[in-house]
């Protein structure tokens, strides 16, 4: 079980890597994707912001992945959660700015992470012993 959940924080650690870089340092191609910009005005300030935060995210689901302190895999997941729930009902509420298709595509994505999270945590607490924790 240990390999299925550093495999999961593994997945979750290289993609806040790639997207935080994406948006840190080419903050205007990232914007220009329809689920980023959604025919908001740009604003490179607050994707560069996005982009440092989605690295910071990234640092300790990294530290998760190689450590896999059960303390620290816990917060890892439940930190990622609290990012991916609020994220996902944003774009529910938000899905009419999209084409219809690129919308149920987006949030299928979406849902899929705050599940990806929900199911990883639910597996770090049953894989955590008492004395590992």
């Amino acid at each position: 079980m240990y390999g299925w959940l550093r495999a999961g924080l593994g997945f979750l650690t290289a993609t806040q890597l790639v997207v935080g870089v994406w948006a840190l340092f080419f903050p205007a191609s990232f914007f220009a994707l329809d689920v980023v910009g959604m025919g908001m005005a740009y604003n490179e300030h607050l994707m560069r912001d996005y982009g440092a935060m989605t690295l910071a995210s990234f640092v300790v689901l990294g530290a998760a992945t190689i450590c896999m302190s059960p303390w620290l895999t816990r917060t890892a997941l439940v930190m990622y959660s609290v990012w991916t729930v609020p994220h996902f009902l944003i774009h529910v509420a938000m899905v009419g700015h999209l084409a219809p298709r690129t919308g149920a595509i987006l949030l299928a994505l979406l849902g899929l992470a705050v599940l990806l999270s929900a199911g990883l945590l639910v597996l770090a607490i049953r894989t955590a012993s008492p004395s590992r924790t």
